[in-house]
């Protein structure tokens, strides 16, 4: 698998240090310029930006990369661990320099899974955030088809049978478990609610089984043309009632508690 995952590695970021800012700024026009992947950020950005509250509070997205959520929520405050164009704010989620009870939205794509310790973020979220602030995650999730393909065809590792919540991390983006997400909130979930009682787990709705592996994503080339798109989407709408055997990501939604 290997060789294929070479084969398959998008050839302008291939050889590149995935830790460079750069390659964040590189990774932003891929997702312009690849009209497939761009409309499942759109749809992943709607359904994020539909969960948030309104009321008092700012709106915090975390790892803002090489996306685009504010164009969905204009006051939103973009930020990321290093310092890429369009940036608000240069942010470590696991020390956040927001005033307790400041926040009513905490978003993340693909980011959680590259914190080094679930837990210091966990609770420095429920700081920031105020009660009935929300905390929305998009992010890889472990089904029996995803496991096939994040062994196999991703760059970044993936350790399901992890006995912490963190990892040692060899660089912002490098760093990586693939798995976290669902072992925190699926495989450890009792765990997650017995030390965190001031998190609510309102949903998580595992999706996109197939869209985003053929769109190629940030790091492998396109493997079907923009046109197929709504026949794609049209498949894993039928596919639906399955998700929990075919997703490869997952809508995460944790409410905080008051108290």
């Amino acid at each position: 698998m290997t060789v294929l995952r070479r084969l398959l590695a998008h050839p302008r970021t291939r050889h590149l240090d995935i830790d460079n800012p750069s390659v964040t700024e590189l990774r932003r026009e891929i997702i312009h310029q690849n009209r497939f992947l761009w409309q499942i950020y759109d749809q992943w950005y709607r359904r994020m930006a539909a969960a948030v509250p309104s009321g008092e509070g700012s709106v915090v997205e975390l790892g803002s990369g090489a996306g685009f959520l504010d164009d969905y929520l204009p006051a939103c405050i973009s930020t990321d661990i290093f310092p890429v164009a369009n940036l608000g704010l240069v942010c470590d989620g696991q020390a956040m320099p927001f005033a307790s009870g400041s926040l009513r939205a905490l978003l993340m794509v693909d980011v959680f899974h590259h914190v080094p310790d679930s837990r210091a973020l966990l609770q420095e979220a429920a700081r920031c955030l105020r009660p009935g602030g929300v905390m929305v995650m998009n992010e890889p999730w472990v089904t029996p088809w995803s496991r096939l393909i994040y062994q196999n065809l991703h760059h970044e590792p993936f350790i399901d049978d992890a006995t912490r919540w963190g990892f040692d991390t060899t660089g912002p983006l490098s760093g990586a478990n693939i798995a976290l997400p669902w072992i925190v909130f699926e495989r450890d979930r009792d765990q997650f609610e017995a030390e965190y009682p001031q998190w609510r787990v309102r949903r998580i709705q595992p999706h996109t089984p197939f869209r985003y592996l053929v769109s190629g994503g940030v790091s492998m080339r396109q493997l079907m043309p923009g046109w197929t798109f709504p026949l794609w989407t049209g498949l894993e709408h039928l596919l639906s009632p399955a998700r929990h055997w075919l997703g490869m990501f997952a809508l995460i939604e944790l409410e905080r508690r008051a108290g």
